[in-house]
């Protein structure tokens, strides 16, 4: 295997051990929304970038997914649907980190999270063709 290969699948694997993450902590301690919210917009991040250094498309140091996206769409069809759903779990990522900032999320806009993050992570794969890690509940 390539290097290239080799830093995709590393990106693929933070990305599951984010998303894994956010589906114990939902199943376990359903109320920590904050962390499972943060938690969903890194896998969602990590799965672009993945895709981005599979595609060999270099990036500025940032978590806006937006932006990710708009360099994705260079090489590839990226949807309203999917701008939308980024857009959605975008500030998770800086919002919930810090005491500072209160913001209230439903368990529906958890489990939502957690869907946008399980499709990002199925674009990711068939941009990749890497095969998809082992599923957690």
């Amino acid at each position: 295997m390539n290097g290239l290969h080799e830093l995709t699948k590393a990106w693929l694997e933070k990305a599951e051990h984010d998303l894994g993450t956010a589906k114990i902590i939902f199943l376990h301690l359903p109320d920590y929304h904050d962390t499972i919210a943060f938690h969903c917009q890194q896998a969602v991040e990590k799965y672009i970038k993945a895709i981005l250094v599979y595609r060999q498309i270099a990036f500025q140091r940032s978590h806006d997914l937006i932006y990710l996206l708009d360099l994705l769409s260079s090489v590839t069809v990226i949807n309203n649907e999917q701008y939308k759903k980024a857009a959605f779990i975008n500030g998770f990522g800086v919002q919930f980190r810090y005491p500072n900032k209160i913001v209230m999320l439903s368990s529906d806009d958890i489990q939502h999270a957690i869907d946008i993050s399980n499709e990002f992570r199925k674009f990711a794969h068939n941009q990749t063709g890497i095969p998809v890690f082992d599923d957690v509940n």
